[in-house]
């Protein structure tokens, strides 16, 4: 009996390592599909949180790419003119990389960092990174936008607003239709009220 008993606990004792065994496989599968699913959902966030956010604050101007119809118009707005231009809410650069094709050089301002990084590299895709510029920044931070651009720009400025006109300002000239439509605003008009006002 003693010989019965002494086989018992010895398949005993080994009977548990087997499960154990087993249920590391298992543990590590369980790790690996919690890291993976855990890894995919830190990414998703990441990636979409800067496209997000823009919708939860005060002021709602979510990104919505520039039509070719609109980056066409805001060139013939700038028919004639070189220098510099500035883009605020630049988006994937559309405007910025266009304007510097046609030698301007123009810098991008533009909150989502994913979309600043993708329009440096398609400026640099296209040849016009030298001309073309982005910096990531939240123009919300800064002093009101028409007050600033009218304390602060020279005389032969011009500023070409697309799908959001300025609601203080006369447009010097309009061109396009619906989303497509950009606004001109020559600050020497924008100036001179101000002017007139004080």
């Amino acid at each position: 009996m003693s010989e019965i008993l002494q086989e018992d606990s010895t398949a005993q004792d080994s009977l548990p390592l087997k499960i154990t065994d087993e249920g590391s496989k298992q543990r590590n599968w369980g790790i690996l599909i919690t890291g993976v699913i855990g890894g995919t959902l830190v990414t998703l966030y990441a990636i979409t949180t800067p496209f997000i956010t823009p919708a939860l604050r005060k002021h709602c101007l979510p990104f919505v790419p520039a039509t070719s119809k609109q980056i066409e118009n805001v060139l013939s707005m700038l028919k004639g003119r070189n220098g510099s231009l500035v883009d605020i809410g630049s988006g994937d650069g559309r405007i910025v990389i266009a304007a510097a094709k046609v030698g301007f050089k123009a810098v991008g301002y533009e909150l989502n960092p994913w979309l600043v990084w993708y329009s440096r590299y398609r400026a640099w895709r296209e040849g016009v990174h030298q001309d073309a510029r982005f910096y990531i920044s939240d123009l919300w931070k800064m002093l009101p936008l028409e007050k600033k651009l009218g304390e602060e720009l020279q005389l032969d400025a011009r500023v070409v607003a697309c799908r959001f006109p300025f609601p203080h300002w006369s447009p010097t000239q309009s061109f396009g239709e619906g989303i497509d439509t950009v606004w001109a605003y020559d600050s020497e008009s924008f100036k001179m009220k101000k002017e007139n006002d004080s």
